[in-house]
């Protein structure tokens, strides 16, 4: 019975690495196929269109220019280009001066990553360089045209690439709208288990609620990612240039989903010194990070709406605005420094969810009810 029971833990594990990776795969078919078709397409485009005999950095540089990331990839085609003529031109003119060696392959890979320094300091320039002026200092003898040509190719290679993304795109916002949507899961969760934790005076359910919010970073580096990827294809793509609106909105929730989950984050942390140092916590409190949770879901549901729809700003509001109307003063009242540190906190994430649902930051804080008396108002007698 032991053994099966050690065995049980390896087992779920196995299966969620399982359906990490099979989620991992059906996210980067399409840029696969953009890549491979790009590399036949450069490869294509130099032979039989240019005339090259054989130019293997054509479908390098369409690969390289692409990639799997979605972010950037119109500058990565044009650094690796610009890499490569850094590094062709330094490394003809220095070996047609003094020949090669190790000491020259020293010097001239150390000047041409300096110069595409100087000149971007992009990571594909510098290694570009560098493997360009390797190639002139050993196999293309100085003078050749064979540099040209690898500068022709390359150029060749970055085009193709654009031109794949322009007219075989994927669709601008579809992985950033389910990145954010998986985010404000994770966030609507670690809510719902901390409030769980608090009602019942449990530390565990409340760590286990800090550990899922700590391991977001990497989602929302890839929500921004995926977003500079979806701006770019919405420029480029004639298919999607409708588009562009949608991904603008979208791009915008990004800072305060992540301010949403930093806050979250101190929110669940202080949660755990509340129960920990078994404070004074009135049961209002609770419910607030419980609504919370609930309205979160709401969010989620208008980030995620299709493309085709009008995502429901004004619900994901109303929802919000009903968790802010609680999140007063008076439900830390006689409560201790954590309490009032989830109350700070816990406002602070309604306003940032505000924003996602289309607020201001002003329209948002006015949702608010106010934490100390308005002094133009006079006192009841």
């Amino acid at each position: 019975m032991a053994s099966t029971k050690r065995l049980l833990p390896n087992r779920e594990r196995g299966k969620a690495r399982y359906r990490t990776s099979v989620e991992r795969y059906r996210l980067s078919i399409i840029p696969i196929f953009q890549c491979a078709l790009a590399a036949g397409g450069a490869w294509w485009v130099a032979t039989d269109l240019v005339g090259h005999p054989k130019p293997f950095f054509a479908p390098i540089a369409a690969v390289v220019s692409l990639g799997i990331a979605l972010g950037s990839r119109l500058r990565r085609s044009v650094e690796l280009v610009v890499g490569v003529s850094v590094g062709i031109g330094v490394g003809d003119l220095l070996i047609s001066a003094i020949g090669t060696g190790v000491w020259q392959i020293i010097l001239v890979v150390a000047l041409a990553m300096s110069a595409a320094v100087i000149l971007d300091g992009g990571p594909v320039i510098s290694i570009q360089a560098a493997s360009s002026a390797v190639l002139v200092a050993t196999l293309l003898p100085p003078g050749d045209h064979g540099g040209f040509d690898r500068m022709v190719d390359a150029l060749i290679g970055g085009l193709v690439g654009v031109a794949v993304v322009a007219f075989l795109p994927t669709h601008p916002m579809l992985r950033a709208r389910d990145g954010a949507g998986e985010i404000l899961a994770v966030a609507a969760d670690a809510l719902r288990k901390c409030a769980d934790g608090l009602l019942a005076q449990d530390p565990k359910v409340i760590i286990q609620a800090l550990r899922e919010t700590r391991d977001t970073q990497p989602k929302i580096d890839a929500l921004r990612s995926n977003l500079k990827g979806g701006r770019e294809i919405s420029r480029l793509s004639p298919l999607h240039w409708r588009a562009r609106a949608r991904v603008e909105r979208l791009e915008a929730t990004a800072d305060p989903i992540d301010n949403a989950i930093r806050n979250i984050r101190v929110l669940v942390r202080r949660s755990l010194s509340l129960v920990r140092d078994d404070e004074i916590l009135d049961p209002r409190l609770v419910d607030e990070v419980e609504k919370l949770s609930h309205a979160i879901e709401v969010v989620r549901e208008m980030v995620l709406a299709e493309p085709g729809e009008q995502p429901d700003q004004e619900e994901a509001q109303r929802v919000l605005r009903a968790v802010a109307a609680g999140a007063g003063r008076d439900v830390v009242q006689h409560s201790g420094l954590s309490a009032n540190v989830v109350l700070a906190q816990l406002r602070s994430t309604i306003v940032d969810l505000l924003q996602v649902a289309g607020l201001d930051r002003m329209t948002a804080l006015a949702a608010l009810p106010p934490t100390v008396p308005n002094p133009y108002v006079p006192p009841e007698l």
